[in-house]
């Protein structure tokens, strides 16, 4: 059907159905654009649909939909972002909140993603007894052959069991959390809740909801133009979402401190294998482990808290300071259990990490990412509220108990 026959459809051809926005976030795919247009047209020709891009491209791709918006048979929008703000996820909140429709459908622009799957989307939300409706790669009929090789394969079977191994209640009628094409009603989602992270947007909109979800078989096509976006990065932000999203921010705080608690002991047992005494052996461990634990923290932990604080230079200074003061507050008494007590220098300091653990998350929640104070002006503006130090341990805590997940 070309955009003549399509036209038609529309003005003569019956009467306009359902309204739909569909969101297609996009990184350098200018490749794609005229080809997903024009077959999203055919398949939603009997719909009131808008395509809207959100590009975060480096290259044209934002040029190149503005081109084929021209003469398009359906409304086509881009939103280029300079700032992509929690990568792809970002870009389809971003996209949600611009919608025409309540009705949304996203969707990648690599084509791997077939357009013509997309009444098949509605017509099961149609049925009225689910909020979102997922195109599932392991659903009965499904296909994953556009994932190549059997390694992709296998990243990606793994990274679903483990997802819904840790949420096996919410993603109890999900087989593939993990896709990128889904129907999702906008009036049924608050906004407002989703912290996106990477690229796994349905993840984060089925953990922190409790909406009903459908399934639809889908043949995973092979890209046809530009690489997979995939990366050793882009799977550590994944772990880093997955866990946060789990457990909540404390619990990831944790397993980085659990990460170098092991790289401390294993510094210090390497150093007092080489005959360098056991306190220096701790005192060397501990300063190369509170630069790295501050660097994933950085990261994976405070990212989301890191705009409203004061400077990184700031910020490295008042966590360097004080876990070398909790250090050297934590050593003596390391040491003296292993006077005292006679058990290991090893057994010993890790005793002492899990004690000092607490103190480290509220003074980095409550001290380290605190947002910066407000000018005098500002705070003339704003009516005045006590908050005192018990006040902030209590909401800190507060805070971390509502996190999402099913603990």
């Amino acid at each position: 059907m070309d955009a003549a026959a399509i036209a038609g459809a529309r003005e003569g051809g019956g009467p306009v159905g359902t309204a739909v926005t569909v969101i297609v976030p996009t990184f350098n795919e200018r490749d794609n654009v005229a080809e997903l247009v024009a077959r999203t047209a055919v398949a939603l020709a009997a719909y009131d649909a808008e395509i809207l891009f959100v590009d975060d491209s480096t290259d044209d791709t934002a040029s190149e939909v503005e081109r084929v918006a021209a003469d398009a048979p359906l409304p086509v929008r881009v939103i280029h972002r300079a700032d992509n703000t929690g990568g792809l996820g970002g870009a389809v909140v971003v996209g949600l909140e611009a919608s025409a429709s309540d009705l949304c459908i996203v969707m990648d622009g690599d084509l791997q993603h077939p357009p013509e799957l997309l009444p098949a989307l509605l017509a099961r939300h149609e049925e009225g007894d689910a909020d979102v409706v997922a195109a599932s790669r392991y659903v009965g009929g499904g296909d994953t052959s556009g994932l190549g090789t059997a390694v992709r394969f296998g990243v990606s079977r793994t990274a679903t069991w483990l997802t819904r191994a840790m949420f096996p209640i919410r993603l109890a009628r999900s087989s593939d959390p993990m896709t990128g094409f889904f129907l999702v009603s906008r009036a049924r989602l608050d906004l407002a809740t989703l912290k996106p992270q990477g690229f796994k947007i349905l993840l984060e909109i089925l953990a922190r909801t409790d909406l009903r979800i459908a399934e639809i078989p889908m043949e995973f096509a092979e890209r046809r133009h530009g690489t997979s976006k995939a990366s050793l990065r882009q799977g550590a932000t994944f772990l880093a979402h997955l866990t946060r999203l789990r457990f909540g921010k404390m619990s990831l705080f944790a397993l980085i401190g659990a990460i170098g608690a092991v790289a401390n002991l294993g510094i210090m047992w390497l150093l007092t294998l080489a005959g360098v005494p056991y306190i220096w052996a701790a005192i060397i461990g501990a300063e190369i482990t509170i630069i790295g634990n501050f660097i994933l923290q950085e990261r994976f932990v405070f990212a989301d808290m890191r705009t409203d604080a004061r400077g990184l230079g700031g910020r490295f200074a008042a966590s360097f300071t004080f876990n070398n003061v909790e250090a050297a507050l934590r050593i003596p008494v390391m040491a003296l259990m292993v006077e005292t007590w006679h058990i290991s220098s090893v057994l010993a300091t890790g005793l002492s990490l899990i004690v000092a653990f607490f103190a480290r998350f509220l003074f980095h929640s409550l001290v380290v990412y605190a947002p910066k104070r407000r000018s005098k002006a500002d705070a003339a503006d704003a009516e005045p509220k006590p908050d005192t130090a018990a006040l902030r341990v209590i909401r800190a805590i507060d805070a971390e108990a509502m996190k999402p997940g099913e603990l």
